[in-house]
């Protein structure tokens, strides 16, 4: 268990909710990615790939998070190319029905390539495509984000197979039941393809960087943020992160007690880490 004080507005605003009889949101499916790559120094042995939502977002404004956002319905259970393990493997894995597995994972792919340019899919199961910045492929992407399409449509009119092997099972967190807008997410590691390069593109995001997860403690980050890039710094590769076995069926939900004015987090299996201000 995890445990922070919080700031006396947020508190409040708690309390308000469960003394009045506030209904919880209901809340929206969303995936994220933490891409990873090698650091390519002696330091540090990998990074992640962070943005800083723009202070005109209406969730978040001015946290660093990762590429990520919400489910597309379109994609449950629509025909495309597919590699690795199946909707079936991945709906266990991420503890839903094969056909809401299939459109989780595309939503995870889809927003690495909205928010980050790089796409994790290609002509056959064993390759990616390597240049995703053309006019053309902005085109696509712009279509994408403003939802005119979507990305099983995208890799079926081009003849592509989702890379769903070049994904792992992280995690699953749940938006507290007091905040009016709330999200039921997964986390995925993924590594960047080889031939393939980030770029900030999009208006959701003003700043992008590659971090190391040491740095959980410097730049503001919801809790499922910082959490995660705490219990990512304990990898010292992306092999062995990737490699890990996760749970990401079991719902995290940070919640308030109200007596204290602490945010507590009940983590799967326990908590194996060190107290980290999740609060900041």
């Amino acid at each position: 268990m995890l445990t922070t004080e919080l700031p006396a507005a947020l508190v409040e605003h708690a309390r308000r909710f469960y003394t009045q009889g506030g209904a919880p949101a209901a809340p929206r499916r969303a995936a994220t990615v933490l891409l990873l790559r090698e650091a390519g120094t002696t330091a540090e042995s990998f990074e992640v790939y962070a943005i800083r939502r723009a202070a005109t977002m209406a969730f978040a404004a001015g946290m660093y998070a990762f590429p990520g956002g919400g489910v597309d319905p379109r994609d449950e259970g629509a025909a495309l190319r597919w590699t690795g393990p199946s909707p079936e493997i991945w709906g266990e894995r991420l503890g839903v029905p094969p056909a809401e597995a299939q459109a989780v994972v595309c939503a995870a792919v889809r927003e690495v390539f909205e928010e980050s340019g790089v796409l994790l899919a290609g002509p056959d199961e064993a390759t990616v495509v390597r240049d995703v910045s053309t006019a053309e492929w902005e085109t696509t992407r712009a279509a994408l984000a403003a939802h005119e399409t979507n990305f099983a449509e995208v890799l079926s009119e081009r003849g592509l197979t989702l890379r769903a092997d070049l994904l792992a099972p992280w995690g699953r967190w749940l938006t507290p039941e007091f905040e009016p807008r709330r999200y039921d997410t997964w986390f995925f590691l993924a590594r960047l393809p080889e031939g393939q390069h980030t770029r900030r593109v999009g208006d959701e995001a003003d700043h992008a960087a590659w971090l190391c997860p040491d740095r959980a403690g410097e730049l503001p980050m919801l809790p499922p943020t910082r959490i995660t890039l705490v219990e990512l710094s304990r990898y010292r590769s992306i092999d062995a992160a990737m490699g890990a076995r996760r749970d990401a069926r079991t719902v995290v939900m940070p919640r308030v007690d109200l007596a204290t004015g602490h945010l507590v987090i009940d983590l799967p299996g326990g908590d194996p880490r060190e107290p980290v201000d999740v609060a900041r």
